[in-house]
């Protein structure tokens, strides 16, 4: 199985469901993350906010952060190699990643 990882941006929680506005997207990916971990795929999160130096500590994110600043996250790993950036991954999306 192939180990997934997205990197978000700096934020209060990672349901989407905190502060003054819900963020949809994230409502519905932190479905689809736990979904997936339902289906015996391993998908793990972290928070800018929270684990700094998990971005710091991981090659491909400190290099993908040196270049596009934390404007181009979230960025999702797959294997520890960049796949998508910039916005959240769909089900779909990561589905392929699981059983490519």
């Amino acid at each position: 199985m192939r180990l997934i990882q997205v990197f978000d941006p700096a934020l209060c929680c990672s349901s989407g469901v905190c502060g003054a506005e819900v963020d949809q997207n994230l409502v519905t990916f932190a479905g689809d993350a736990e979904w997936i971990k339902q289906q015996g795929g391993s998908l793990y999160r972290f928070n800018l906010a929270q684990q700094p130096l998990v971005f710091a500590e991981t090659p491909a994110v400190a290099s993908f952060l040196e270049l596009t600043g934390e404007e181009g996250l979230p960025v999702t790993l797959v294997d520890g190699q960049v796949v998508h950036s910039g916005g959240i991954p769909s089900r779909d999306k990561i589905e392929q990643w699981l059983t490519a």
